[in-house]
């Protein structure tokens, strides 16, 4: 890259005046930094970055009238390729699990080491870089794409997570997982499958392909990721064009990956893929536990029976102790075979949460579609069991499109 190519282009958002001069000193002589302008409260931080299109947002995390996380998510979501590195004087965890939620790049403490500060720009300028590039390939100003009226960033929407669990095994979680990520998947909204099932996971094979690489190729590398990376790791789904992230081969590795990587792997697919769908172990581990705390959506599956309806009753009330908003659960019957006698009417009843979707029983159809690694909703289509698939996409859709549009009111 040369001239402005190589520049990188920030603002400084703080509602310290001090503190911006200090920063804007601090950066002057980096010659491939150009400081785009300044902000004093987070909504002329939200106005500047939509005004200058900068690369990188420095921001302050405690502001009187929109803190630095609120500013962070508004940039994000209506600029996906400018990167947010978060000043802060709290180091309290919970601070960098939210900023990491809306997609922060990097969090500092205040005041920052200057060779830390340009290191950090540097790397989340390159990045910006790279996404913006990405997204151009996607949606060409000339296309005919939405890009064509408010640009490539304006086009893309961040990812959303959606997280398939069920406090009892057997179940049909990595069933349910690939056939959603299979329906959910398009040129429109690119998706991806990780599997999170880290010791014994199946998706992969579920949709005959082998792993070359798996998510532990990316956990050493959590905190450079880049889109190269991600592709070199991935699998294609020949067929489809649905991601795969593989779980590891073996189940000793699974140690190789914490809690902290995960999420930072689940935070940058968010930058790349409109569905991240997670398919996860029944046993709630701390990996498990982050990918339900960063989630949009949970799909909740139980089955007709007492220890399965028990095991979810245990999984709401430790949702409601974490915080996770029933809204956010879609809860699924699965296996569901009417002639028995517990209805899902009266599973919801005694849950205090509706039933929000049943899937048929027909091992007719599952069974040869797991053994043969073709999703059931590519090789049978019309079988009631994919019916009840496409009806969960749908669902989930919906249910996305409510969360934010009560987001945005929350927020005006």
């Amino acid at each position: 890259m040369t001239g402005d190519d190589a520049t990188i282009k920030v603002i400084i958002v703080d509602d310290v005046a001090e503190t911006r001069e200090n920063i804007r000193k601090l950066l002057q002589f980096e010659s491939d930094i150009k400081i785009n302008g300044v902000a004093a409260t987070g909504r002329e931080g939200v106005q500047l970055a939509r005004d200058t299109s900068p690369d990188v947002v420095i921001m302050d995390i405690n502001m009187p009238d929109m803190d630095g996380i609120t500013a962070a998510e508004a940039i994000r979501k209506e600029l996906p390729s400018i990167q947010i590195i978060i000043l802060t004087v709290q180091s309290d965890p919970s601070y960098m699990r939210k900023a990491m939620l809306v997609g922060v790049r990097d969090f500092l403490t205040k005041p920052p080491v200057i060779d830390e500060l340009i290191h950090a720009i540097r790397r989340a300028g390159k990045l910006a870089k790279e996404e913006r590039r990405k997204l151009d390939e996607r949606y060409p100003a000339d296309a005919g794409t939405p890009a064509a009226e408010g640009g490539a960033s304006a086009a893309m929407s961040y990812g959303k997570v959606i997280v398939v669990y069920s406090p009892k095994g057997g179940v049909g979680t990595t069933t349910v997982a690939t056939n959603l990520a299979v329906t959910l998947h398009s040129p429109e909204t690119p998706a991806v499958i990780v599997d999170a099932k880290l010791q014994f996971g199946d998706v992969a094979m579920m949709m005959k392909e082998r792993a070359k690489n798996t998510i532990i190729d990316l956990a050493p590398r959590a905190d450079e990721l880049d889109p190269e990376v991600i592709d070199d790791v991935l699998i294609n789904h020949e067929s489809t064009g649905l991601k795969i992230l593989a779980a590891p081969s073996r189940p000793e590795y699974a140690e190789n990956i914490n809690e902290n990587q995960f999420r930072k792997i689940l935070a940058y697919l968010r930058r790349l893929y409109a569905y991240i769908i997670v398919d996860t172990s029944s046993y709630l581990t701390d990996l498990v536990l982050s990918a339900v705390d960063v989630s949009s959506i949970v799909v909740m599956i139980a089955t007709q029976n007492i220890p399965s309806i028990n095991d979810a009753r245990l999984f709401f009330d430790l949702s409601d102790a974490l915080g996770l908003e029933r809204e956010r659960i879609v809860f699924v019957l699965s296996h569901y075979d009417k002639r028995l006698p517990i209805t899902p009417e009266a599973v919801g009843d005694n849950l205090a949460q509706d039933v929000s979707l049943v899937i048929p029983k027909d091992e007719r159809v599952a069974v040869p579609s797991a053994n043969r690694g073709v999703p059931f909703v590519i090789s049978n289509k019309k079988s009631p069991i994919s019916q009840s698939i496409l009806e969960m996409a749908e669902m989930v859709r919906e249910r996305l499109a409510e969360l934010d549009e009560a987001r945005d009111v929350v927020n005006i």
